[in-house]
């Protein structure tokens, strides 16, 4: 029998909350798949007596330890360091890169004050964002579209809302209008600019799958027999085919590309939407258009943990499989 392997203590040193480190632990660990991993968070170390309370759990089993460390205090930052190398164990300095070559660019020497990350320049254009793409959700459209960065369209369960939440948390307000056939799109959608506009699709078996398992949660299996026709051809093959067709001709009246999210992990799929937006706003939009959150690269790839994201083809969930929670 294989020898378990030794569990390693990833000790987070930080004078905040020590968030950014933790973030780049999980990373980290992502690419260890064997190899356990406990990570210890070591936050707001203001003073020479808390840095020494961490050395002493160091010591204690110095061979299992790796330090990250995000303490920007001079003074603390090198009894941190000393420490780890009295103890022969690894420390990564992970800020001091970031701001060396930010100094090198600029000439200017960083602060070295905890400065509260998380309420960034952006952060409340980011949770308004995130109200407008609830408020705005399934097309129920309370702001209009004119304020809309993003708007997204398609069959019903092909990801728009989970899609649309997410764009939202990364600073794009969006709405998401769902393609029905027979209903006709709210007037709305023809009179919004044609750069916001993203059209999303899926293989019509997967969207089978899907559906079949929202009919089940809701309750509904065994009303309509087999392929949920009493519930309209919802969850019904040959209706889903005849219902992609219309909803693709839909998409083509509305002239905007389709995004296929049969494989794409959630955060993929926003990389992709904020990608085509951003092309068709600078080739389609006249001077003056809103711009994107920071403008048109800040969040053109937007980036998650590699622990967090999930690859196409892998058993995980993609963007789609988001919208089957009842």
């Amino acid at each position: 029998m294989a020898a378990t392997a030794r569990v390693i203590d990833i000790h987070v040193v930080a004078d905040s909350t020590g968030d950014t480190g933790t973030r780049v632990a999980r990373a980290t660990q992502a690419q260890f798949p064997g190899q356990p991993v406990r990570v210890v968070r070591h936050p707001r170390l203001h003073s020479p007596q808390g840095v020494d309370d961490v050395v002493a759990q160091l010591r204690a089993d110095p061979a299992a330890a790796v330090v990250f460390c995000t303490v920007v205090d001079d003074a603390l930052r090198s009894r941190v360091l000393d420490a780890c190398a009295a103890l022969d164990v690894p420390c990564a300095d992970l800020l001091a890169p970031a701001l060396d070559a930010f100094t090198a660019r600029t000439g200017a020497q960083p602060a070295r004050v905890v400065q509260p990350v998380g309420l960034a320049a952006d952060y409340f254009d980011r949770i308004h964002a995130m109200e407008f793409a609830v408020a705005n959700d399934d097309g129920h459209l309370t702001d209009g579209l004119d304020e809309a960065q993003v708007v997204l369209v398609g069959a019903s369960r092909t990801g728009k809302t989970p899609l649309s939440m997410y764009l939202g948390y990364l600073g794009y307000p969006t709405a998401n209008i769902p393609l029905v056939p027979g209903v006709a799109p709210p007037r709305e959608l023809f009179e919004a600019e044609r750069w916001k506009v993203v059209g999303l699709t899926i293989d019509p078996e997967r969207l089978l799958e899907i559906r079949q398992r929202r009919v089940h949660a809701m309750g509904a299996a065994g009303h309509g027999g087999a392929g949920g026709t009493a519930l309209g051809g919802y969850a019904d093959l040959a209706r889903i085919h005849d219902e992609l067709d219309e909803v693709a001709r839909l998409q083509r009246r509305l002239g905007c590309p389709v995004l296929d999210t049969t494989t794409l992990a959630l955060e993929e799929a926003a990389g992709r939407v904020v990608e085509l937006v951003t092309a068709r706003r600078r080739a389609l939009a006249p001077d003056g258009a809103p711009q994107p959150p920071g403008g048109d690269h800040a969040r053109a790839t937007p980036q998650t943990p590699p622990a967090d994201r999930r690859r196409a083809g892998d058993s995980a969930a993609t963007a789609a499989d988001h919208e089957e929670q009842p």
